[in-house]
């Protein structure tokens, strides 16, 4: 492999890379044959490098998006001596030193080589340093007397908070999950049940008999697989799993974007649980924060003494809300640094998709700024060009290389096209948060029935805009937690009213337009707020109530991924038809849900109130029986057991400008679905 030339002598070596993962790599180390020159083997660091001439072009253009192959700490070997290849980005620095176990921590003895090529890149090869060795980077910069220690920012393995070394790390491990994959790609573009259960790894289940602790990823393997599996849930996304310092932040305040979070185990362990997550046919989402990071001093901020990550003048480089760091989205290098972060979690973790979190923060500059406290664009706008061309960049990269990942925005505000082709001026998303949906449906459901009348439009608004983007239906953490609650006690009324609200809220979910999430805890009508640090009352289930939420949630999951009427349209018109969305007086709301054929059609009644309406009519499309297949009131699940027996055959008497009627009785604070079956 050629090595950094040094006083322009071009030094070689040769170079056995080992450790790499049997996943598929975007670019290769380049080999050469020739020796290391003795006299150049007797210095602590070795000149080598895993970078070609094309290596740095790109990474300047931005543009390189497997640098994790590259930067970083890799194992290897260099003229017979295994060791360690250090590479890191600090462009301004005077020196950049690698300090570890291995020569007792001292800041000067290992200094590791600038490249004469511009770029920034400080490298070299340390003999004799293992996987597992642990070490930080001590950076002294050229401005101001600046140095600090600093953690590796591609490091794949980080030392357990509150300590803060990188640890050096191959990454072996065999994957069993190659027929999950071939379905994956099988089924990339096709209409698919999308059903999530959203979760915090560190609080899903705890140890109470050992200090209260978490599960770790090798326990969790054990359990949550088969637990989703029973659920009927297609994905889990998993609450960020990048390395963070403080566990408070729930993974969202990062400083090891390449390495797992350590407090649950090894990096490998963490392949371990996805690995069985697709055994089981899971897919796996996991959270991406690439709008900000935390000022921790190890971390990513002023790195070489400068900003180098971070946008240099706080308008529009510090968060106020989140008291951190916003990248320099019109950085080539930093943009390289991320879109490479993303594909390395689809590349070595075999991850399904990538919920990009706060992505309403990097598209405006007066995100939560007042007036003065933000800069605007070169057309004296208020949205972020720099950060809008990296988020199109980041899904054309992701795209590109694997076709059948998803990407899922979690965007607050009405920005268009957020799920519309890049090439057609959208971002590019597969899919977006319904935020409105949310804040509008617990609103809706938090008041009590009487009152429910007078706000009809708020729960019927969401289908005026429900087909203006690829809309995700998410019942996520946020809102459980800082005081808003759990589910269960946002819902009205005493016991047996709170429980049927819960049950009817989900139902009704399950049938509108869009795809599904729904955050740990609601699964089991949690009654407290969720804690990150403690585990979910499992014991609740012992509660009839509480148990027959989850019996509703494992129906719910069946339906919805057995009946094409439920999935098949989910993002577009043709896949919805109100019946009647005017009966504010009775709160009752009818609608049809439509597959490919007649005979798919689903039509769903929900009445938001404990009165129950007997010989209700109701137009329906076609001329055929009617049969009750789902009713949120069944006493299997804490209902009342108020059911329409046998079959409801339509009539030729035109009613809601259908051509044909039916009678039902419709249940009390219920959501009943019925499946037609033509005649």
């Amino acid at each position: 492999m050629p090595l950094a030339s040094r006083d322009g002598v071009q030094e070689l070596a040769k170079v056995k890379p080992r450790g790499r993962s049997g996943a598929k790599s975007t670019t290769k180390v380049v080999e050469e044959h020739q020796d290391l020159a003795p006299e150049l083997q007797d210095r602590p660091v070795w000149y080598a490098t895993r970078f070609s001439d094309f290596d740095i072009h790109l990474f300047r253009e931005g543009r390189h998006y497997a640098l994790y192959l590259k930067l970083g700490s890799h194992p290897m070997e260099v003229s017979g001596r295994q060791g360690t290849y250090f590479a890191v980005w600090a462009p301004n620095a005077d020196q950049v030193s690698v300090m570890g176990e291995f020569n007792g921590w001292s800041r000067d003895n290992h200094q590791l080589h600038v490249r004469l090529d511009g770029s920034g890149i400080w490298e070299g090869f340390v003999p004799g340093v293992d996987a597992g060795s642990m070490y930080k980077y001590h950076i002294k910069s050229k401005y101001n007397l600046y140095h600090a220690e600093k953690s590796d920012p591609f490091a794949f393995r980080r030392e357990t908070p509150p300590h803060t070394a990188s640890v050096v790390s191959d990454l072996k491990y065999e994957w069993q999950d190659q027929a999950w994959i071939d379905r994956r790609k099988n089924k990339a573009g096709q209409a698919q049940p999308i059903s999530v259960y959203e979760l915090h790894l560190g609080s899903w289940r705890r140890k109470p008999e050992e200090d209260n602790r978490p599960l770790t990823y090798r326990e969790l393997a054990e359990e949550l697989p088969g637990y989703v599996k029973h659920m009927g849930f297609t994905h889990v996304e998993l609450m960020p799993v990048m390395h963070h310092p403080f566990n408070g932040s729930w993974g969202y305040q990062i400083t090891g974007y390449f390495a797992a979070h350590s407090l649950l185990g090894d990096p490998e362990d963490l392949m371990y649980l996805i690995d069985k997550l697709h055994q089981h046919d899971i897919g796996v989402i996991m959270d991406w924060v690439p709008s900000h990071f935390p000022s921790d001093e190890h971390g990513l901020a002023y790195f070489d003494g400068t900003h180098l990550f971070e946008h240099a003048d706080p308008r529009k480089g510090f968060h106020p809300d989140w008291q951190s760091y916003i990248f320099n989205y019109g950085r080539n290098e930093v943009r390289s640094f991320l879109i490479s972060n993303a594909l390395f979690w689809l590349d070595k973790y075999h991850v399904d998709g990538l919920r990009v979190d706060a992505v309403a923060s990097m598209l405006y500059l007066d995100y939560s700024r007042k007036e003065g406290e933000w800069i605007p664009n070169e057309h004296g706008g208020r949205e972020n060009l720099e950060a809008i061309s990296f988020l199109k960049e980041f899904n054309h990269a992701v795209h590109d290389n694997f076709p059948e990942v998803l990407t899922i925005a979690e965007e607050s505000t009405a920005w268009p096209a957020v799920t519309g082709p890049v090439e057609n001026g959208g971002l590019g998303f597969n899919m977006k948060w319904m935020m409105g949906w949310m804040h509008d449906t617990l609103d809706y459901f938090s008041k009590d029935p009487i009152y429910r009348r007078h706000h009809q439009g708020e729960i019927t608004f969401s289908i005026i805009y429900a087909f203006s983007e690829r809309f995700m239906l998410p019942l996520s953490h946020d809102e459980v937690v800082h005081g808003k609650g759990s589910l269960i006690n946002k819902m009205p009324g005493d016991e047996w009213n709170r429980f049927a609200n819960l049950r009817a809220l989900y139902a009704y979910m399950y049938a509108h337009p869009g795809t599904k999430l729904m955050f740990m805890g609601g699964d089991i009508a949690q009654a407290r707020e969720w804690n990150h640090d403690s585990s979910l009352d499992w014991h609740l289930l012992e509660d009839r109530y509480h148990r027959g939420v989850q019996e509703i949630l494992v129906e719910l999951n069946a339906i919805y991924k057995a009946e094409p009427a439920m999935y098949r349209h989910s993002f577009s018109p043709e896949g919805f038809e109100w019946v009647d969305y005017n009966d504010a007086h009775n709160s009752v709301l009818s609608f049809l849900r439509k597959g490919d054929s007649p005979d798919d059609t689903m039509l769903v009644v929900c009445n938001f109130t404990p009165v129950v309406h007997e010989h209700y009519r109701l137009g329906v499309p076609q001329s055929g029986d009617w049969v009750q297949v789902f009713n949120s009131d069944d006493s299997r699940y804490g209902g009342s057991n108020q059911h329409n027996e046998g079959v409801l055959s339509s009539v030729p008497e035109p009613f809601h400008g259908q051509q044909y009627s039916i009678t039902l009785k419709i249940p009390p604070m219920a959501v009943a679905y019925f499946k037609l079956r033509p005649q």
